[in-house]
């Protein structure tokens, strides 16, 4: 067996690693980042959004120099009903400033050229197409990774392999996710041409809109989502699989159906799907981190360690990864002792804004984890504006009335006032 020596391994390439390794090259570390994707970005399903000050805060001027998509400056918001639905945009064209607000990006082609960014400042070196087969453990603390014949040493191992994290588990750092707290997303890619995507969208070059859904899922818990890219739109549903093992509703049949929508289709309309998969989302945030981020020699980081906000009107990921990379990279260059590392990883993460930032949001997930909120809220929601548009030449019903004719058609007003008592001490 040969072994090597490194001052810190990471395992996983993904925005959360990949900003761990670059500033740990910059501040001097021999550090081996492994990825299991050959090539790196591979395994990765394209389409998000990424908030640039994430990108600033590792390296200033990289957002100019990141293969991102265009930048948001439309915010929508679109609750469907079976076959009508509404949406609210919020157009701020300042959001495209001199360092735009966010961006749509592809995953596949920004995770490699991160991964390859950091190996370019030198004491980096990337690996991919590497399986890691054991967490070698010595007097309790991970001391370095095995690979087949491989072994390699090192001061800390920092995981960012993802939400299933297999390898934290093994290591007793993380319980096995229950399923209520994973959702299942699928996701899927449309190529358009960029004229279509501006006008449809009706942003100027460069520029795009993020949108996100309510409804449209066959009453199952859930929501979708829609980003422009340059020259495609990535379009995703996400929901929880149990329902629909219980509703015995076909995976792929409820995407179908969504993307089918009268409200959905015109946007996607003359384009072709050049990339389609699923893939397990985290969606418990506070409430669902790990109980320990960090064992003696060990830090989680990125998706691994459960930061993922979701509030309804806006879905973050990939910025809280680049974060807590470099939070837990800051804390290794500042750790002058094995034992002090947990501590000011902990330290980090607060100075950075990311354990008050996911403390502050935390009830979120268990608001939007109500099942009405996909299917009687956005009903509701279509209703009421069906009553304020629709003209047949009849008396018009009082507004109070109408409104109370819809709610009463859709929820008991004893259900309504249990959701926002409910609501409000979520929040």
């Amino acid at each position: 067996m040969r072994t090597f020596r490194f001052d810190v391994i990471i395992i996983g390439a993904g925005p959360a690693g990949s900003a761990c390794a670059h500033t740990l090259a910059k501040g001097g570390k021999k550090t081996l980042l492994v990825e299991r994707g050959l090539p790196t970005g591979s395994k990765n399903l394209s389409g998000g959004r990424l908030y640039s000050y994430a990108l600033e805060m590792l390296e200033p001027g990289l957002t100019a120099k990141a293969p991102l998509e265009r930048s948001i400056v439309r915010e929508q918001i679109m609750m469907l009903d079976k076959d009508r639905g509404f949406c609210l945009d919020f157009y701020e064209p300042a959001l495209h400033g001199d360092i735009p607000h966010s961006y749509s990006v592809l995953r596949a082609p920004f995770d490699e050229w991160l991964a390859t960014y950091a190996e370019e400042q030198g004491g980096a070196t990337l690996v991919d197409g590497i399986k890691i087969d054991e967490i070698l453990l010595q007097d309790g603390r991970v001391t370095g990774i095995r690979s087949g014949d491989d072994k390699v040493e090192a001061e800390i191992v920092v995981i960012a392999e993802g939400v299933l994290g297999q390898l934290a588990e093994t290591v007793g750092l993380r319980p096995k996710l229950p399923a209520h707290q994973v959702g299942v997303g699928i996701k899927e890619v449309i190529s358009l041409p960029a004229n279509i995507i501006e006008e449809r969208f009706q942003v100027a070059a460069g520029q795009g809109a993020a949108r996100v859904i309510a409804g449209g899922t066959a009453g199952i818990p859930g929501g979708g989502f829609l980003y422009t890219n340059k020259e495609s739109l990535s379009l995703g549903l996400v929901f929880h699989p149990e329902e629909a093992v219980k509703q015995n509703r076909p995976l792929a049949d409820l995407f179908q159906e969504f993307k089918m929508h009268p409200a959905v289709y015109p946007l996607l309309a003359g384009g072709s799907t050049i990339e389609y998969g699923a893939h397990l989302v985290p969606e418990a945030g506070w409430r669902g981190m790990p109980p320990s981020l960090h064992s003696p020699g060990l830090l989680l980081v990125g998706d691994a360690a459960g930061f993922v906000i979701n509030t309804g009107t806006i879905i973050r990921g990939m910025d809280l990864a680049i974060v807590s990379g470099i939070a837990a990279a800051r804390a290794i260059l500042a750790s002058e002792a094995p034992q002090a590392l947990g501590a000011q990883y902990l330290v980090e993460l607060q100075q950075c804004g990311l354990l008050p930032t996911m403390k502050t949001l935390a009830g979120w997930p268990e608001l939007l984890g109500n099942p009405r909120m996909g299917s009687t809220y956005p009903s509701m929601a279509n209703a009421m504006l069906h009553t304020l548009f629709h003209v047949d030449g009849s008396v018009p019903p009082t507004m109070p009335k109408a409104m109370k004719e819809v709610l009463q058609a859709h929820i008991s007003l004893g259900t309504l006032l249990q959701d926002l008592w409910k609501g409000a001490r979520a929040l």
